[in-house]
């Protein structure tokens, strides 16, 4: 057995699952249900795809006790199968970019004399480390990555490559920072000057807590004054705009192309979906789900779903949808003449 083959009866232990059938049944990857091998376990989570679970020629299935009867071959019985696969994932990445993974210092790597490094970290390939930046133990800085100075990385966190903090950021323990990622740069702060622009110096910092992953091509400004702020445990997907002074809290996610205009205060565990806009100065309450493409201008006080836009249409019906919507104001006011002449003939 390699490190990378194991028994259903190992991966049922690993994940808390129940085996239905063969426990010695070796397993050495991972696959969707269309696509899996004998020697290959998948998972099914989304009833869409309960169509190709008759078929699956996987080794075993990951499923909930209610689909266990339709699934032909093996299965790991779990209440929540996407957990289950998605703690499953690891026993199988080969990422070089892990937290501790020995490999040292390059030398090519710029790195001031008064820097601290802790054991165990790993910095790549023409990296430059600025005055007094602190790297913490376990931590891996990818190549051509820039810390400036006085900013703190935190033990067992990950930089991928090209990864730029400007000065006085600081980031927590066991984050994951993909390549692209800007933090600390300047906020849009501007004061009208007879026809031109006068810049406002951005004098604040940005902070981010423990366990957070921020997807590539990321840009997080820094605070006018106070810091900007991103609480433990929140993910941020790829090429999110975070302005200046917003602050994010814990467990909160937002998908792809999503910007949050300066000053905004986000709750927590809120789902914020792709493309997105959220207006600055508002304030989202705890657990808000916020649906893709969907443009906030006023605080959402209170917990549900919030949508904005209009779903997909033929271009035909789009048009005259529009074609209405345009004649709303009219619509009114003929609507209110009508009731008057109701209420004056009553």
């Amino acid at each position: 057995m390699t490190s990378f083959d194991f028994t259903l009866a190992q991966l049922a232990e690993k994940v808390g699952a129940k085996v239905l059938g063969d426990e010695s049944a070796r397993i050495s990857g991972l696959a969707t249900i269309q696509s899996a091998r004998s020697s290959e376990i998948s998972f099914l989570s989304n009833p869409v795809y309960e169509k190709y679970l008759p078929q699956t020629n996987a080794g075993a299935v990951i499923l909930a006790e209610s689909m266990v009867e339709k699934c032909p071959v093996n299965v790991l019985v779990h209440p929540n199968p996407y957990l289950a696969y998605a703690q499953l994932t690891h026993l199988w990445d080969t990422s070089p970019m892990k937290a501790g993974n020995g490999e040292g210092i390059h030398p090519s790597a710029v790195i001031h004399q008064t820097a601290t490094l802790a054991a165990g970290v790993s910095i790549g390939a023409g990296a430059v480390l600025e005055a007094g930046a602190v790297i913490g133990e376990n931590a891996v800085i990818g190549a051509n990555s820039f810390i400036g100075r006085d900013s703190v990385v935190g033990a067992g966190t990950v930089l991928h490559p090209s990864v730029v903090l400007y000065h006085g950021v600081s980031i927590g323990e066991r984050c994951i920072i993909h390549s692209g990622v800007v933090i600390g740069s300047d906020g849009f702060g501007f004061a009208p000057d007879k026809g031109r622009w006068a810049k406002v110096a951005q004098l604040g910092g940005v902070v981010i807590g423990d366990d957070v992953e921020i997807g590539a091509n990321t840009a997080i400004d820094r605070g006018a004054l106070d810091n900007t702020v991103i609480e433990n445990g929140v993910k941020l997907d790829n090429q999110i705009q975070i302005a200046h002074n917003v602050r994010v809290g814990e467990n909160t996610a937002m998908a792809a192309c999503c910007a949050v205009a300066g000053s905004t205060s986000i709750g927590k565990n809120c789902i914020i979906g792709g493309a997105s806009g959220i207006a600055g100065h508002l304030v989202i309450a705890d657990q808000v789900h916020i649906t893709a493409m969907t443009m906030v201008i006023k605080s959402l006080t209170e917990p549900g779903v919030y949508s904005s836009g209009t779903g997909v249409q033929p271009n035909a019906k789009w048009r005259k949808s529009i074609a209405r919507l345009r004649q709303l104001d009219q619509m009114a006011g003929r609507i209110k003449a009508l009731e008057k002449k109701l209420k004056d003939s009553d």
